[in-house]
């Protein structure tokens, strides 16, 4: 029976019979939203860790998911197998072998294979998934008839069979197209010979690298037959004890020989099944997830990740930030505007006037002075140093940074200085805006005062009295009104002007002892207040960046968690 191969451009609608659909497709499908979903939390890490996680691992996420979602949408009939091995291992002849035509030049010229061929089962579907694999149109092969074997083309249906160029070519090339096509076929074959199955090259670049793929690698000891019988034996073994060395669990072995009639039937049967079962793709797929889920793993935070900055650590930020903006001065000042500013209430006119006349005049100017410049020291945009500002957020996340990995160490701390250059105008208006306005008195200075100059005006009174009773009892005149020509009045209204003035002295000097204890306690209202304001503005620009920060790492171990099940 004659065997025939054509080039072609394979596309859908070609004509060619689909390949087989029921229950070989099922295992595939049934794996299929298990890998979707591990490739959404694999997404949800690169996202979560962009800034945080070294950059090359995150790039290498993101060409995984790309791929994966490139090779998802492509045909899922179809597994791509490369056969790929160093200068004369005899991959090519054992992919003429398998296809049942000379489609890859042979020879004892090396590289023979500059290109990757392909030779595909079933051209439904085929024509994107090898445009995708970047396969050259000139070297795309369809099988049209049955294999020179017992089986079938039927039992191939579905087959990409990629022969690759040597890895160990001096063509730089030819090695970055065995690179590519390593990353992205859904069954690695590794064709070595008895002489060169130990290549350091081979186990140092592909094999340690990919031994997480131990369940998509299959090793092909090919030219057994230059071995004699029980030298087979040997070299499988030694051959697998070098894998499981290097970190390949379990590898499957299988001997082929391209010269011997019955030399290709193992790997055959191993393309039949692997076909057959579909399960090639995902579970390519499924180890590149595992390979960097493992890396991903190395930056796991702990369990026990606490949701934010604990109490005392907040406490001690509060104060620093309120000692930085200078509250506990400004409620001082604060106290002795009151002080001030009540003494135009409460005082004493009579004594206010005498103190003005014999002082230094710039000293009444002293309460105008401090209101102004308490209002106008929080008017500016600065409340506070920038220096100060940085010392206070010294330590706050040593406390939940000490068991986070140092990627998200750095992160948290980052976090808690990510508004720092706001604070010093954020903390200038949280004091400014903790501030009562100057307008406001309480009632009692209002009745205080008017009670001062009720007496004020009483002994203005008593004294114009004792002038007129004076200036009628020297002139010697008669009043026919006794308050004013009575001059015996003059002791009792000489009594009553005292006793004014020392009512007057005794109110302002007993209201000064009321305004000196409300004065203390109008400072600690102000500083209370500047204090709630200022844990205002370090829970939004200190506390809860680290807090979402916090929760950030949460997020991203769960999303560790669930990528690697």
């Amino acid at each position: 029976m004659t065997t025939s191969a054509i080039p072609v451009n394979p596309s859908p609608g070609s004509g060619a019979t689909p390949p087989a659909s029921g229950s070989a497709a099922e295992p595939e499908q049934a794996a299929a939203p298990a890998l979707t979903e591990r490739l959404d939390h694999l997404d949800a890490l690169v996202r979560l860790g962009t800034g945080r996680l070294d950059q090359p691992l995150l790039d290498e996420a993101r060409v995984l998911l790309d791929r994966a979602g490139q090779r998802l949408r492509l045909s899922g009939e179809h597994t791509v197998v490369t056969l790929a091995g160093g200068t004369g291992s005899g991959k090519s002849s054992l992919f003429n072998a398998i296809c049942g035509l000379e489609l890859s030049p042979t020879g004892m010229r090396r590289p023979m294979t500059s290109r990757a061929h392909a030779c595909v089962w079933g051209l439904d579907g085929a024509g994107p998934l090898l445009d995708w694999l970047d396969v050259d149109k000139r070297h795309r092969y369809a099988r049209a008839s049955a294999l020179d074997l017992e089986r079938a083309d039927s039992s191939l249906q579905g087959l990409v069979l990629l022969d690759l160029p040597d890895h160990d070519s001096i063509q730089a090339v030819h090695r970055a197209e065995v690179d590519r096509f390593v990353t992205i076929a859904d069954l690695l074959v590794w064709v070595v010979d008895p002489q060169k199955y130990a290549d350091a090259a081979l186990h140092r670049d592909y094999i340690v690298p990919f031994a997480r793929h131990a369940g998509v690698t299959l090793i092909v000891l090919n030219q057994v037959d230059r071995l004699q019988p029980g030298e087979v034996d040997d070299c499988v073994a030694d051959l697998r004890r070098l894998l499981e060395a290097e970190g390949l669990a379990d590898p499957r072995i299988i001997t082929t020989s391209a010269v011997r009639e019955e030399g290709v039937r193992d790997f055959r049967d191993v393309l039949v099944d692997t076909v057959a079962a579909r399960r090639a793709r995902t579970e390519r797929l499924a180890a590149d997830i595992d390979r960097l889920a493992e890396r991903f793993a190395a930056h796991r935070p702990p369990a026990d990740i606490p949701s934010g900055v604990d109490p005392a650590r907040r406490d001690e930020l509060v104060q620093a930030l309120t000692d930085a903006a200078g509250a506990p001065a400004v409620a001082e000042a604060m106290e002795s505007a009151y002080e001030l500013r009540a003494a135009d209430f409460v005082g004493w006119p009579v004594q206010a006037l005498v103190t003005r006349l014999r002082s230094d005049p710039l000293r009444r100017m002293r309460l105008t002075e401090l209101r102004e410049e308490l209002r106008g020291a929080f008017t500016g945009p600065i409340g506070a140093q920038q220096g100060d500002v940085d010392t206070a957020l010294q330590g706050v996340t040593d406390g939940v940074t000490a068991d986070l990995p140092d990627p998200f160490a750095r992160s948290v701390r980052a976090a808690a200085r990510s508004q720092a250059g706001e604070l010093p105008e954020a903390l200038g208006v949280a004091v400014r805006e903790a501030l009562p306005t100057f307008n406001q008195v309480p009632r009692w200075w209002w009745l205080v005062k008017t009670w001062q100059y009720f007496l004020v005006l009483v002994s203005v009174l008593g004294v114009a009295w004792i002038v007129l009773l004076v200036v009628y009892g020297a002139a010697g005149g008669e009043s026919s009104n006794p308050l004013v020509g009575e001059a015996g009045l003059i002791p009792y209204v000489a009594v009553l002007v005292v006793c004014t003035l020392g009512m007057g002295a005794l109110t302002s000097s007993a209201c000064r002892n009321l305004v000196a204890l409300s004065s203390a306690r109008h400072g600690d209202r102000m500083e209370e207040h500047m204090r709630e304001r200022i844990t205002k503005v370090a829970e939004s620009k200190v506390l809860a960046p680290v807090a979402a920060e916090l929760e950030l790492c949460t997020e991203f171990r769960a999303h560790v968690d669930a990528v690697q099940s």
